[in-house]
């Protein structure tokens, strides 16, 4: 019988357990008249969505960014994700075979309830998120041993928890590197300030995430992996692989490795579907007009916002109307808005207060737009995609107006 877990039914949503369930619900589908007002809707709004970019860059020039971007992300980022996918698979499958992961459930678990209402285990996707970029968390989601301590409504909310720590380690060593640019200004306070907006963030993120499935899942049901009367603040036998230390060892980096590689094959479409769409949005004209070229685009979402820089001004306290394309570079990819960051303090256009506001929001939002899907897709919660996305952009907003304000605190006091 076909239970509400979905995919999850017998564990990864690649398992042949997980694939008759799949099979099972596609059957279900609901069904609509084959012709009607939607499919009339749809066409007008795709070709007037193409037509805008079409106009502006270029019928050729469009297709031809469209797919030497998409190109460029596959070789630049999604193979550097997937090579880290498979390290950090290692790493996970070595955490949970040695039990780090039962310990920081242990130590971490009168902390992460209360803040988060997830279990301590939730804190080993903030380390190894921290330190490489958001799907890391994914070969640990793949973990039967690590499933088993969340209950059902808590599980689709990792992504949003890993999310708002994904590339922590990177945007806030680059962002105190900037520190000497343009007036000269050292950015370590405002770095820290950023840091712990970025925590705030991740806080407000997280518990709308729970709220949406606790609604959907209600707050009783285990993961399916959980063994009933396991008690997670008392002491429990782990599972262990067969053999010796050394071969438990290679047994668990390769077996936590091929896990990473599925996971690095499973982002793709969102990663290029996505992140192209938003680079395009997002991305100007270069210089010398349009080539065709990768990364090139109509910078809409930046003007859209230069619209409303009269709210934007008070809630983070930008320095100047370009500083906005930082944080919005951000939705798609954390490092592209990185180097618009450098940029901007050269130019002296940014300073202090934006640098924690960049660091915050970079951190915290961290090209969500552009994973953020196929990382639900992946965990098998495509049903909480639309909500995991509505809570991580009050999450990133929150975290850059939490910065901007304590900023101005911390100066008036120190």
């Amino acid at each position: 019988m076909l239970r509400k877990y979905g995919a999850y039914e017998n564990g990864s949503p690649l398992t042949p357990g997980g694939m008759r369930a799949a099979a099972v619900k596609a059957r279900q589908m609901n069904k609509k008249k084959a012709i009607g007002v939607e499919n009339f809707v749809f066409l007008a709004c795709f070709v007037a969505f193409f037509a805008a970019f079409g106009w502006k860059m270029g019928l050729m020039n469009m297709i031809n960014t469209m797919i030497n971007t998409a190109y460029s992300l596959l070789i630049e980022t999604v193979f550097y994700l997937m090579a880290m996918c498979v390290i950090m698979g290692a790493i996970s499958s070595l955490f949970t075979e040695f039990g780090i992961i039962s310990l920081f459930n242990r130590l971490l678990y009168p902390l992460m309830r209360p803040v988060y209402d997830l279990p301590g285990a939730a804190s080993v996707g903030i380390i190894t998120t921290f330190l490489s970029d958001n799907p890391a968390v994914l070969t640990l989601a793949d973990d039967k041993y690590f499933r088993s301590f969340f209950k059902r409504y808590q599980f689709p909310a990792i992504t949003n928890l890993a999310t708002a720590f994904g590339m922590g380690m990177i945007v806030c060593t680059y962002m105190l590197g900037l520190s000497g640019l343009g007036g000269g200004e050292h950015f370590g306070k405002a770095v820290l300030i950023g840091l712990l907006g970025a925590v705030i963030g991740s806080i407000v993120s997280t518990r709308l995430m729970i709220a949406f499935s606790a609604k959907q899942y209600g707050k009783d049901a285990w993961m399916p992996e959980h063994e009933e009367g396991v008690d997670q603040k008392k002491e429990q036998l782990r599972p262990i692989r067969a053999g010796n230390v050394a071969n438990r060892f290679l047994s668990a980096i390769l077996d936590g490795g091929k896990s990473g590689v599925r996971m690095g094959f499973e982002i793709i479409p969102g990663v290029l579907l996505i992140c192209t769409l938003v680079l395009m949005m997002t991305n100007g004209m270069p210089g010398g007009g349009y080539t065709g070229a990768a990364y090139e685009g109509v910078a809409l979402l930046p003007r859209l916002a230069g619209k409303i820089d009269f709210i934007l001004k008070p809630l983070f306290g930008f320095s100047s109307p370009e500083a906005i394309g930082v944080p919005i570079t951000a939705l798609g990819a954390a490092g592209a808005s990185l180097t618009m960051a450098r940029q901007l303090v050269v130019t002296s256009l940014a300073g202090a207060n934006d640098i924690a506001v960049f660091t915050a929001m970079c951190m915290c939002w961290s090209g969500y737009l552009s994973t953020h899907v196929s990382m639900m897709s992946t965990i098998g919660c495509t049903e909480m995609t639309g909500k995991a996305l509505v809570s991580h952009t009050v999450g990133g907003l929150v975290a850059g107006i939490t910065a901007h304000w304590l900023f101005v605190l911390v100066s008036l006091i120190l």
